[in-house]
């Protein structure tokens, strides 16, 4: 029996050897089975996670910077409440990918534009929910609800809040791409864990430990470069888009995957890379724009400061620029910008030190100038030597469009620390010195001294008190005899604005005359000058007998002339009067036609073909020359009062206004003599052929009534 039975039980022991073993390892494929399971389920979550967070965060951040440059492009539209360039600029965004929503708003919340063509929700308070944080956000800001991601801006010029815009993008089409990146992932390692199935089959089948290999093949096979590309996503969420990507041959699933993860995170780098380039260059001149510059100067100052070393900012702004976008048209005026750019460029890389240079839109280019320790005279003299270099560079001449064009530019300079601490106050700063400049005379340079600061709030102050003064009653014209000075007859007047403020007294022409042309006042002021002092001239030449064959001439601003309207206003003013074009002359400031000698011909021939008679004011003063008078058609010239005023006892003076006289006659030019003070300068002038005076000697500027009683 025992003989017997012991065959049998070793067969059962082997039975229950066999069994024991198929059963543990049905056991490990089950454990196996778990833990595949698990760590497809940790993967896919990984991975989800990774891929929402990294394309929700570059959504958000490139909302953020094209948020920003929207709103920097809609400071001037918005300041000038230009609507039709709001909207250009409201659509262009719109036309994004992914973008819903386009709002444009005041500081109180109120739509100004949605981008649409007629604007309905004009004026309309936003009541969404996001709308709070939106209008309250003092900087760009990102805010989020189901559907939309909404990132919102502040627009501001200056210290001056002007309204907002805000960028919807829709969240639908994010998290429709991050499904179907998810079930593919899921589909992919469904499909990775079912090849392994059979090798685990084999596994069992074979020896336990075969089955042991296999899980570790598993482990390095698949769960560890799916960890490292995991480990990548992290780190390209952190922005560390230079991140190492593991780099496979295999040619299975997960090599496919790997590899597709590494075309994926190169695309994301270029589009990083599209985007800066994009939200940091500007697109016209290849430079730094104004997002980039501030950005390098926030961190250079961060890194001087305590150090005792400085900083230089050149402000230029190209001068007289908008004339060639209105004469030439805007493909001309960039053609403008990119050659300024190129002399800018070559002229401070040739000019050596560390430096930087950015474009702030429009016709305004700013250089960062590095200096080194110790005083800061050395950077003030490199920044007024690199300052002259450009101003004499940018003077010459450009070709545009078979054209020569003459330009200047006027640059204003600020130092750091000695002018500011911050990068807005500098950049403030440089804006004030640049146009101390242009107010200088242009084409030359200007450092910034705190009384700027007041010259500008004073500016500032005479600008708001100008609006409506005329509506006030507190401007008005006076009228300065021009006589004859060949029998002393009354033959005309010179129309002077003034300004009688009702706390400061009577105002300059020379202070506000100049704020009302930079500003755009003179715009409005202009034509109504010009419509009082031709009715008045209708009105005397009706009641006097002597005011019949008499002349009015007004003054007309550059801004005035550089409009190409003047001879349409000139011809409705004199409809609307009824004055006669023959007793109408307008004067024009020599320097206001040098700079475009051919704009200025072809409007002064218009008017003259009216009959109405064009002066040349102030002249002598603007290089004057014959073949200067024969390209500009005029009528009359006023010799400046400086070579009047000498003309007595100085010979220079005396000849230079001899010369002016005969000159000017040889064209059968009339002569006009301005600033006539004295009895010996009446007999001298003339004595030497001049044709008609004006000045405090043959008389002063009156009102409307007392210049009448002259005529009575």
């Amino acid at each position: 029996m025992r003989f017997q039975w012991s065959p049998r039980g070793l067969q059962a022991k082997l039975s229950v050897l066999v069994g024991a073993t198929l059963l543990l390892m049905l056991a490990v494929v089950v454990l196996m089975l778990q833990r595949q399971g698990a760590v497809q389920k940790q993967v896919a979550g990984h991975s989800r996670e990774a891929m929402h967070e990294l394309v929700f965060e570059r959504l958000r951040e490139h909302g953020k910077a094209q948020a920003a440059q929207v709103a920097d492009s809609l400071v001037n539209p918005l300041y000038y409440f230009d609507l039709d360039k709001i909207g250009d600029i409201t659509r262009a965004a719109l036309r994004q990918p992914d973008v819903g929503y386009v709002l444009v708003y005041d500081p109180s919340g109120n739509i100004i534009h949605d981008g649409s063509g007629d604007i309905p929700t004009y004026g309309q308070a936003m009541r969404d929910g996001l709308a709070y944080e939106a209008v309250s956000a003092e900087s760009v800001h990102a805010q989020w609800s189901e559907t939309v991601l909404d990132i919102a801006a502040p627009i501001r010029l200056g210290d001056q809040r002007l309204g907002g815009v805000r960028i919807g993008y829709s969240l639908d089409a994010v998290r429709a791409d991050e499904a179907r990146a998810s079930d593919a992932l899921q589909e992919r390692l469904g499909d990775i864990g079912n090849r392994h199935l059979w090798w685990v089959g084999v596994a069992l089948l074979a020896l336990l430990g075969l089955g042991a290999v296999a899980v570790l093949v598993l482990q390095v096979t698949v769960v560890g470069p799916i960890r490292m590309l995991g480990d990548v996503a992290r780190e390209i969420e952190a922005g560390n888009f230079a991140a190492p990507i593991p780099q496979s041959g295999r040619r299975d699933e997960v090599g496919d995957l790997m590899r597709a993860f590494g075309r994926m995170g190169e695309s994301i780098a270029r589009h990083d890379r599209d985007v800066r380039r994009m939200a940091y260059t500007d697109v016209l001149t290849g430079l730094g724009n104004r997002l980039a510059f501030r950005e390098n100067l926030d961190q250079r100052l961060m890194q001087l400061r305590g150090a005792g070393q400085q900083l230089a900012l050149l402000f230029a702004d190209v001068d007289d620029f908008k004339r060639v976008n209105d004469t030439l048209g805007h493909e001309a005026g960039d053609e403008v910008l990119v050659q300024f750019a190129n002399r800018i460029r070559d002229a401070v890389e040739g000019f050596g030190g560390a430096s930087l240079i950015a474009r702030f839109g429009g016709d305004e280019f700013v250089i960062l100038l590095e200096g080194g320790d110790g005083s800061g005279d050395d950077l003030r003299g490199r920044a007024a030597d690199l300052a002259e270099l450009l101003v004499d560079l940018l003077a010459q001449p450009l070709m545009i469009h078979g054209r020569q064009v003459f330009l200047g530019t006027s640059i204003g300079i600020t130092l750091f620390p000695d002018d500011a601490a911050s990068a807005t106050a500098l950049m403030k700063n440089g804006d004030i010195a640049m146009y101390e400049a242009k107010h200088a005379g242009k084409s030359c340079h200007r450092f910034y001294s705190r009384a700027m600061d007041q010259a500008v709030e004073r500016s500032v102050r005479i600008e708001q008190d100008l609006r409506g003064a005329w509506e006030r009653g507190e401007l008005s014209l006076a009228y300065q005899p021009i006589y004859r000075l060949g029998d002393g007859r009354l033959v005309g007047a010179e129309a002077l604005l003034r300004w009688q403020h009702p706390e400061q007294g009577s105002i300059a022409p020379s202070v506000f005359i100049d704020v009302a042309e930079q500003s755009g006042l003179i715009d409005v002021i202009g034509p109504r000058v010009l419509q009082t002092a031709c009715s008045d001239a209708v009105r005397w030449h009706r009641e006097f007998e002597r005011g019949e064959g008499l002349f009015i001439s007004v003054n007309v601003s550059p801004r005035q002339l550089r409009s190409g309207t003047l001879p349409q206003q000139v011809a409705e003013t004199l409809r609307d009067t009824g004055l006669a074009a023959h007793q109408l002359h307008i004067e024009l400031t020599e320097t206001a036609v040098l700079g475009d000698e051919l704009h200025t011909a072809t409007l002064l021939t218009r008017l003259r073909n009216t009959g109405v008679k064009v002066w040349l004011d102030d002249f002598g003063t603007g290089f004057s020359g014959l073949s200067h008078l024969r390209r500009v058609p005029a009528d009359g010239v006023k010799i400046d009062r400086s070579f009047i005023s000498d003309v007595l006892r100085d010979p220079d003076d005396l000849a230079l206004t001899t010369a002016i006289i005969a000159m000017a006659h040889s064209l059968g030019i009339t002569v006009i003599a301005e600033g006539v003070e004295k009895e010996g300068q009446y007999a001298i002038l003339r004595e030497r052929g001049c044709d008609l005076a004006q000045g405090y000697w043959i008389g002063h500027p009156v009102d409307a009534e007392a210049f009448a009683a002259l005529l009575a």
